[in-house]
């Protein structure tokens, strides 16, 4: 098959990345390694682009886009769509984000079957303006009807498509396991942190990921060691500098971490948290699982379905509950670890990359 993706920022992952960026990174080589030829639409912004032509055997073209967050995505998708057209470079497209399913129609009448993966509840996301909720709103209703198959990676999200829309579509779940480098290499020393004495965060500093009730819970915990937030804003933003005026010493910012090296920082944290008011299922949080990490999140649907009773959970934008639990961690960590074993098990069996993979190739194939 000739496969085509967009929606995402970057492959490999660069500043700013999110989860369909880490899900890119997992699904799209291995579908050429099946013997797919796919080409994946890279975005560059003024400040980011990681100039490359071919990863892992997926050939990458990267065309430019603004900086403004959700317009970005917009002119990018448009941009994607008239080469997919005009220079037909595939005959499947894989989209990422239901706020580009606007894309579907064009696409779907030049003979394209198009395939969208909807992460979540967009519009619940304390990030977006009232404007972008509404359209991401009315985007839902595209994505509800015009592509040939919606792919939603949680369950929750589902069932809310299916009972708005009276229409059935396809659940396919991230996968767990990466390959991590046997050694650290300076990982650790390039930003002074030692082996079980850190707790980790992975993301973008945006209001849905929770770090306002993060940083503080850490803080009043009776945790003496740090706390370290991987990421940033992919723009500049009042959010990253309020997030960051609330830290002391004990607070670490690295920046923007990727590849082996973030995955090195996962293996060797002390416990992983995930503070999130709103997800899709988190390929993250998978993977922390999958690597025997202990790990705290919040008690929203969605990590719940990851976990199950494999982690320990807080209410969700409840400061003291977030802290209550980083004490749990320091005071009960033999239990910690056995959830944290019991986690890798179900992350191993249930989340799968390579049955992700056949599943996607079956849809891509059947519908």
């Amino acid at each position: 098959m000739r496969i085509a993706a967009f929606g995402f920022r970057s492959l490999p992952p660069a500043k700013g990345a999110a989860g369909a960026d880490k899900f890119v990174l997992e699904l799209l080589p291995r579908l050429v390694a099946r013997g797919h030829a796919v080409i994946a639409y890279n975005r560059r912004y003024k400040d980011v682009s990681n100039n490359v032509t071919e990863y892992k055997g997926v050939k990458i073209k990267t065309f430019s886009t603004v900086n403004s967050p959700g317009f970005d995505t917009l002119l990018h998708s448009f941009k994607c769509t008239w080469d997919i057209i005009v220079n037909n470079t595939a005959d499947i497209v894989h989209i990422q984000n239901g706020g580009n399913s606007i894309f579907a129609l064009p696409l779907r009448l030049f003979g394209k079957k198009v395939f969208i993966s909807q992460d979540g509840v967009d519009w619940k996301r304390d990030k977006w303006t009232w404007y972008a909720r509404l359209y991401l709103k009315f985007s839902s209703i595209l994505t509800a009807y015009l592509p040939n198959e919606v792919i939603f990676d949680n369950v929750i999200a589902r069932k809310l498509f299916e009972d708005k829309f009276n229409k059935k579509y396809k659940f396919i779940p991230f996968g767990s396991e990466v390959d991590v480098p046997e050694d650290n290499g300076d990982v650790l020393e390039r930003f002074n942190l030692k082996t079980g004495e850190y707790y980790l965060f992975v993301g973008r500093f945006i209001p849905d990921k929770g770090l306002h009730y993060l940083v503080p819970a850490f803080i009043n915990s009776i945790s003496n060691k740090k706390l370290v937030l991987i990421g940033g804003s992919p723009n500049p933003s009042p959010y990253e500098e309020q997030i960051m005026a609330m830290a002391n010493d004990s607070v670490v910012f690295p920046g923007f971490v990727y590849g082996d090296d973030t995955n090195i920082l996962m293996r060797n944290s002390y416990c992983y948290i995930q503070p999130s008011d709103v997800e899709g299922l988190s390929p993250v949080v998978l993977t922390v699982m999958g690597l025997n990490v202990p790990l705290i999140v919040s008690d929203i649907e969605e990590n719940q379905y990851a976990v199950q009773d494999t982690a320990r959970t807080f209410k969700k934008g409840d400061i003291n509950s977030l802290a209550g639990q980083i004490n749990f961690c320091e005071e009960h960590y033999d239990e910690m670890k056995i959830l944290a074993k019991k986690a890798s098990d179900r992350a191993l069996s249930v989340f799968n990359w390579d049955k992700v993979v056949d599943e996607h190739i079956e849809l891509f194939a059947n519908s």
